[in-house]
């Protein structure tokens, strides 16, 4: 599994699949206070939706290259004739995926914070949202991949599948920053596509080789 993971980070910094999120998540940071006006209170209220949503977005660039590559070069075959469980591969890409994404989404969080006037106090509540909710966005991403993999249109298809899948993470992350509640439902949401998302991908996958 360790070889798994370190196989598909490799792929994702060579490929640019971790760098392309975190600039999309920037960018769309940097043109929203352009876009309101410089009103600190204003962009200070609204700038944890704002991280999320951008965040949501930015989880969906890389989601055809988790799972669609080794399907077509015939990685997903070699490693079933080796005796891999889909499920330990789904697991692997998994936790790949969120390495990849999570901790560098949380870094440029920092850098959001201050375009958005967030306020100190509110800042560690946004990183520890995104430390529970990320997870959750990677397993909605690799189970969106393995779905939509070998699809024509499958850029187009993912979105339609992740983006409405995702808004419950989207509404109790930005919740998680006003009370403990939120955190909790967004805690309990991730663990959930943290579970069903091996499971999910690795049939879809076993579909996918037939």
């Amino acid at each position: 599994m360790a070889a798994l993971i370190a196989r598909d980070l490799r792929r994702a910094w060579v490929g640019g699949g971790a760098v392309l999120p975190i600039a999309f998540f920037l960018l769309v940071t940097i043109l929203f206070p352009f876009a309101v006006g410089p009103d600190a209170a204003l962009l200070g209220r609204v700038a944890s939706g704002v991280i999320w949503a951008a965040a949501l977005l930015a989880a969906l660039l890389p989601v055809e290259r988790l799972v669609a590559p080794d399907l077509e070069a015939g990685v997903l075959d070699q490693l079933a004739v080796r005796g891999v469980p889909l499920v330990l591969i789904a697991a692997a890409k998994l936790v790949a995926h969120w390495l990849s994404f999570g901790p560098p989404l949380m870094l440029a969080a920092l850098i959001a914070s201050a375009l958005l006037a967030l306020p100190g106090d509110r800042l560690a509540a946004v990183e520890l949202a995104l430390a529970v909710g990320t997870p959750g966005m990677a397993a909605l991403g690799l189970a969106t991949g393995a779905l939509v993999a070998g699809l024509r249109g499958a850029g187009a298809v993912a979105g339609l599948v992740m983006l409405p899948l995702g808004v419950p993470l989207v509404i109790f992350g930005a919740g998680a920053v006003e009370s403990a509640q939120g955190l909790k439902l967004l805690g309990a949401t991730t663990l959930v596509l943290i579970v069903g998302a091996p499971l999910v991908a690795a049939g879809a996958m076993k579909i996918a080789r037939e």
